[in-house]
């Protein structure tokens, strides 16, 4: 969930700030936005995501990370933490000289659904994802139901959606298969 704050503040400033803050905040063009906790069924998704991709991913000499690292979002003068990220590249890293990384280069990108950021995740965000050239799969899981989709970038720099719902079923995440069933295993829903 994001609470919007009043605080405006330059990139150098927000970095500056990021270093020593108690809590994660994004920065939106000028803007702070606070990051508060995530349900325990989104944590527990980010967790099974990394736990099952990261053997695939080492094999493939492919890196993963997670939600603390800063990527930079230029041409939306955004600094976001996605879930997950994924390089199999070199790690590009931008902003040293004030003493934070902050990734440039993600290829794969993993965001987990909540009621309070989808329309965001699917709009605003994936708008900016598609704006870097690295990128060329987008990933969304939900943590309300089950549901993946991905997004990926064809050649012609269009992006193919493929959307699964059936448990018995498997999604593709950078040439790595995982089963529906395994990621949502310990996924509790919340009931309305």
């Amino acid at each position: 969930m994001m609470l919007l704050t009043k605080t405006y503040l330059s990139e150098e400033e927000y970095l500056a700030n990021e270093i020593q803050a108690e809590f994660k905040s994004e920065y939106h063009n000028g803007e702070v936005v606070a990051m508060a906790g995530a349900s325990l069924a989104h944590n527990t998704l980010v967790a099974r995501l990394l736990g099952k991709l990261f053997d695939c991913l080492e094999k493939k000499g492919c890196q993963i990370f997670m939600a603390d690292l800063l990527l930079k979002l230029p041409t939306c003068k955004k600094y976001v933490y996605p879930d997950l990220m994924i390089v199999c590249q070199k790690p590009e890293l931008g902003e040293k000289r004030l003493g934070v990384d902050v990734l440039l280069n993600p290829e794969i990108i993993i965001e987990v659904l909540s009621e309070s950021t989808e329309l965001y995740d699917r709009s605003t965000k994936f708008d900016c994802y598609k704006d870097l050239p690295s990128v060329r799969q987008y990933v969304l899981i939900d943590s309300q139901k089950v549901l993946a989709e991905t997004y990926d970038r064809t050649p012609e720099n269009h992006w193919l959606l493929k959307s699964e719902k059936d448990l018995e079923k498997s999604i593709y995440i950078a040439d790595c298969e995982l089963k529906l069933a395994d990621l949502y295993k310990l996924v509790e829903f919340q009931s309305l």
